[in-house]
């Protein structure tokens, strides 16, 4: 099961009889037992309680979760909201990286933390979210404050030395992808604007002081599109990445498989108006054939766009890893490396690392649909952003780490060649490297999902080290590191899915730290909150501080920021 697909699993694939058709139609199962049990209650129909909770379910949301989640009901009010003058004044980790490069590492001044503080850090606040069920986002630092999204779709922005509310927001649909923070013009109320899309495709920008919407643009029409990588903003564009959960759906024969393709949409980020959009898949979907069921399939599909867009400004480019096809042919821009000219997004160029990739979910299963693919794909797409840097000399590589456990060095300045690979694991398997990586100035680090970090020389792809976690902290319902990591000089944190946030020496990959976080808090906002598994968004660090959100999906779930600094 592919880890990015929020409600995923068993939950999303109900097979028994008289379901299926129901959740075709993208109805949850509370949905499906709800009209079946009011169909047959003497055929009086669904009571009013009933109705209430079916259309909530349908909207999106839980009933009444705006209330349960607004902040203004929480007893740690700020005491005051003071305007944001500059956002250079304090350090700051915006959106999904510090920098546009993707590196995920946070210079020595802006982390405000040195290796040897590492091992003194203590949890210094918790933050709970009330209605929350996993962490999806990943905390931004900037102008100190947090602005955070999670699965309710509320977003919010507390106080990054003492975890107090200034405001929160409630969206269509959750919010899983970091949020970024910038300049914004044309509207008198607003000097800075945070942006973020929802799991509907739903792409926002909010004033970062107060948490008024200034405009809202629906990015894609698919009615299974949602926006799971961070969008990324440089200059006066949002640059945001669109991708679906029709992998989920297309091995169902009731469904028709399959139209979604994923796109990078560029908005401008004062209005929202879409400046151009290019989708992954040039070819427009056509209907092919009918399955025995007489439901009509579809192809050209896929090509998600799972990971936030790197920037290189030198040559003016976004760089992109895509996902896999959803069926047959399969176009060459499919697990690919791509470039898109970031004025028009005309395609630069694109470097195809697996070819022949389709495959959508439940087909590798013995009852596999008519609607596989004939010639099924290993599933072994680009889940994670490439990563841009400059090796001493200033020759360039982007970095990119593939889902089987493969790490490919491009060079972006000669058409993406492939210049090194490394197999970071012994057999490749899906789920291996997932939501990515972290770079400083001579290796990247990696998460495996089979459990530990690796750490890769830039230049050669060589192997520096291997720290592995040991099967005793990988307790829980599942092991491994596949949330992305974050690095600052001499440190790599990672997150893993047992629940502990580690720190490991970059030098030799020496654990320097470690924190359980399977366990309940008191928390600042007075919510009943507990830790759980880490298995997307990274930990970030600003201002001597380390801040984490603890809960996922996959594992155990939760539903608390948490603090730590050395102090």
């Amino acid at each position: 099961m592919d880890q990015r697909f929020i409600g995923g699993g068993a939950d999303r694939r109900v097979k028994m009889t008289g379901f299926t058709t129901i959740r075709s139609l993208g109805l949850s199962l509370i949905v499906a037992l709800s009209l079946l049990v009011g169909c047959a209650r003497d055929a009086q129909g669904p009571t009013d309680e009933e109705r209430r909770l079916i259309a909530g379910d349908l909207g999106g949301r839980k009933v009444d979760l705006a209330k349960i989640t607004d902040a203004r009901s929480m007893p740690n009010q700020c005491s005051t909201h003071p305007a944001i003058a500059n956002l250079s004044a304090s350090p700051s980790w915006n959106g999904w990286s510090p920098d546009t490069e993707n590196t995920r590492f946070q210079p020595a001044q802006a982390a405000g933390l040195v290796v040897a503080q590492v091992p003194r850090l203590r949890l210094k606040w918790a933050f709970g979210f009330p209605a929350a069920e996993a962490m999806w986002g990943q905390p931004t630092i900037a102008a100190g404050r947090i602005f955070i999204g999670v699965d309710t779709g509320a977003v919010y922005s507390l106080d990054a030395t003492t975890g107090c509310v200034h405001w929160s927001f409630q969206a269509e649909k959750g919010v899983r992808n970091a949020i970024s923070i910038g300049p914004v013009k044309g509207h008198s109320s607003a000097k800075y604007a945070i942006y973020f899309g929802d799991m509907k495709a739903n792409v926002y920008a909010v004033n970062a002081v107060n948490g008024e919407l200034l405009w809202r643009t629906k990015v894609e029409d698919h009615p299974l599109a949602l926006i799971t990588g961070a969008p990324k903003l440089y200059g006066n564009r949002l640059y945001v990445p669109v991708s679906s959960t029709e992998e989920v759906e297309g091995g169902m024969v009731s469904y028709p498989c399959c139209s979604f393709r994923g796109s990078v949409v560029a908005l401008d980020a004062d209005t929202g108006r879409q400046v151009w959009k290019t989708y992954i898949i040039s070819e427009t979907p056509k209907p092919v054939r009918k399955n025995s069921k007489g439901v009509q399939l579809w192809a050209p599909a896929g090509g998600a766009v799972w990971n936030s867009p790197t920037i290189d400004a030198r040559r003016h480019a976004i760089y992109i890893g895509t996902g896999n096809s959803y069926n047959e042919p399969v176009a060459k821009t499919i697990d690919a490396v791509m470039a898109l000219d970031m004025y028009g997004g005309r395609v630069l160029w694109s470097v195809q690392d697996t070819d022949n990739d389709a495959s959508v979910d439940d087909c590798a299963e013995q009852n596999a649909s008519e609607n596989c693919p004939k010639d099924l794909g290993p599933d072994f797409d680009f889940g994670s952003s490439p990563i841009l840097r400059t090796l001493p000399g200033g020759r360039r590589i982007l970095v990119a780490g593939q889902k089987n456990g493969m790490v490919w060095g491009h060079d972006p300045d000669r058409r993406g060649i492939v210049i090194w690979k490394a197999q970071l694991v012994e057999k490749l398997a899906q789920d291996m490297i997932v939501f990515g990586g972290a770079a400083d100035e001579e290796n990247a680090y990696f998460g495996l999902g089979s459990g530990g970090v690796v750490a890769v020389q830039l230049k050669s792809g060589d192997r520096q080290w291997f720290a592995p976690v040991p099967a005793s902290q990988a307790q829980g319902s599942r092991g491994g590191e596949t949330a992305a990591l974050t690095a600052i000089p001499g440190v790599v944190f990672s997150g893993g899915r047992d629940g502990v946030v580690r720190a490991f020496s970059t030098s030799d990959g020496r654990l320097l730290w470690q924190y359980s976080t399977l366990r309940v808090f008191t928390t600042v906002n007075g919510v009943a909150a507990h830790g759980g598994s880490m298995g997307a968004p990274g930990p970030t660090v600003a201002g001597g501080m380390l801040f984490v959100g603890s809960g996922y999906r996959w594992g155990n779930k939760g539903n608390v920021l948490l603090a730590f600094s050395p102090n």
